[in-house]
C-alpha cells in the first residue's frame, strides 16, 4: 500500500503544480484580476500542503532499512519525480512574485501581453484541487499583502528543498526510468473539457506488415529503370534524326 499511496499523493501534487503554472502564465495579461490572484494563493498553498505530505511519507520510507531493494528503487524514483515537481513549483512561485510586483492590480490598464484567454480561470483551479466551486472573498489588500506572504513562502520552499537533500541523498542520475523517453506521447490521454483546450496526442505510425514496403521499393526501382531506358532511347533518336 505504501507505493500506491505515494503514487497517488505525487499525482495530486503534479496536478496542482501544473494548475499553478497555468495560472501564473495569465498574470499581467488581460485575464489578470483579483480572482486570479486569489486562485494563485489558494493553489500554491494546496501545492505546499501536498509537498509536505509527500516529503514526510517518502522520507520515512527511504529511511526504513527493512524495505526490499526493489521497493527502495521505486521509492527513489518517486523521490526524484517529487524533487522535480518541487523545483518547478519554486520557479513558478518566484515568477509569480516578479510579475505580481511589476504588474500590480492598482494599474488595471497595464498588461504584459495579450494572451487571448478570456473568462474566469476558476474552473481550472477547481478541477486541479477537486473542488466543485471556488469562491473568493474580496480583499482589497491582496495586491501587496499576498506578495509579502508569497515571498515568505518562497523562502520556506527553498528551505524545504535543502532539508530534503540533507535527509535523503538520492542521486537523480542513478535512478533509472521505467519507460522509454517520450512514451507518454504515444499513450492515449483523456483530459476532458477545460478552458485550456483539448490536448491531442499523435498516434503511432503503422508498422511494416508482411514485408509490403520492401516489395514496393523493388517495384518502384523497376519503374525508375524503365523510365531511364525510355528517356535514353528518345534522346538517342532525337540526336540521330537531327
Amino acid at each position: 500500500m505504501g507505493k500506491e499511496e505515494c503514487k497517488t499523493m505525487l499525482d495530486a501534487l503534479n496536478k496542482v503544480t501544473a494548475c499553478y503554472r497555468h495560472l501564473v502564465i495569465t498574470l499581467g495579461s488581460t485575464s489578470d484580476s483579483q480572482n486570479l490572484r486569489e486562485e494563485l494563493k489558494k493553489t500554491r498553498k494546496k501545492a505546499q500542503e501536498l509537498a509536505t505530505a509527500n516529503r514526510t511519507k517518502l522520507t520515512a520510507l527511504l529511511k526504513d532499512k527493512t524495505i526490499s531493494k526493489d521497493d527502495r528503487t521505486e521509492y527513489e524514483r518517486l523521490w526524484v519525480l517529487f524533487s522535480s515537481s518541487m523545483e518547478l513549483l519554486d520557479v513558478d512561485m518566484k515568477r509569480s512574485l516578479e510579475i505580481g510586483q511589476d504588474f500590480p492590480l492598482k494599474v488595471p490598464t497595464r498588461h504584459l501581453i495579450q494572451t487571448g484567454m478570456t473568462g474566469s480561470t476558476t474552473t481550472v483551479a477547481a478541477r486541479a484541487m477537486s473542488v466543485q466551486n471556488m469562491k473568493y472573498e474580496a480583499d482589497s489588500n491582496i495586491d501587496t499583502a499576498d506578495l509579502k506572504e508569497l515571498q515568505t513562502e518562497i523562502t520556506q520552499v527553498g528551505q524545504m528543498m535543502e532539508e530534503m537533500e540533507m535527509k535523503v541523498q538520492v542521486a537523480p542520475w542513478a535512478v533509472e526510468a521505467k519507460q522509454e523517453a517520450g512514451a507518454e506521447l504515444k499513450s492515449t490521454v483523456s483530459v476532458g473539457n477545460s478552458s485550456v483546450g483539448v490536448i491531442s496526442i499523435c498516434e503511432e505510425e503503422p508498422k511494416d506488415v508482411d514485408g509490403e514496403p520492401g516489395l514496393m521499393k523493388v517495384f518502384a526501382g523497376i519503374i525508375f529503370t524503365v523510365i531511364v531506358l525510355i528517356a535514353g532511347i528518345l534522346a538517342y533518336c532525337v540526336i540521330n534524326l537531327s
